[in-house]
């Protein structure tokens, strides 16, 4: 079974470096309250396709790397990205998966007595969104 993977915009990631409840290097990136590591790589959220050009390669409502994207073709600047005729809204970010099982997560952290461990790696994002995001 594959591992979930989770999308993680610029513009929380820039927030919570700056509220230092991350560290993020070029390949990692730990949340701390959870001292949860996740593998990340450059990526985009297609938002919308702006031209009106039929969406040949199916992209909208997609998250996919900048990596794959440049091998299309694409060209990416900032909320901007060009592929062939096409011109589409984008959310740049990073894709991250997780590193180790939840399982392995989950049995070297430790719950306290009013915060039980979520059950899942949604359950943990979401808990941790919930206290960070307004």
């Amino acid at each position: 079974m594959a591992s979930n993977r989770v999308f993680f915009p610029q513009r929380a990631l820039d927030q919570w470096l700056a509220e230092a409840k991350i560290d993020l290097s070029a390949k990692e990136l730990v949340i701390k309250a959870e001292n949860r590591r996740y593998h990340v790589v450059e990526a985009v959220r297609i938002i919308q396709e702006v031209s009106g050009t039929e969406d040949l390669f199916d992209l909208v409502g997609r998250v996919k790397s900048v990596n794959y994207l440049t091998e299309l073709g694409a060209e990416i600047l900032e909320t901007s990205m060009i592929l062939g005729e096409n011109a589409y809204e984008v959310v740049p970010g990073f894709l991250g998966s997780p590193i180790g099982t939840f399982s392995e997560h989950r049995a070297g952290t430790p719950a306290l007595r009013d915060d039980p461990l979520p059950k899942s790696e949604e359950a943990l994002l979401a808990q941790y969104l919930m206290q960070t995001l307004d």
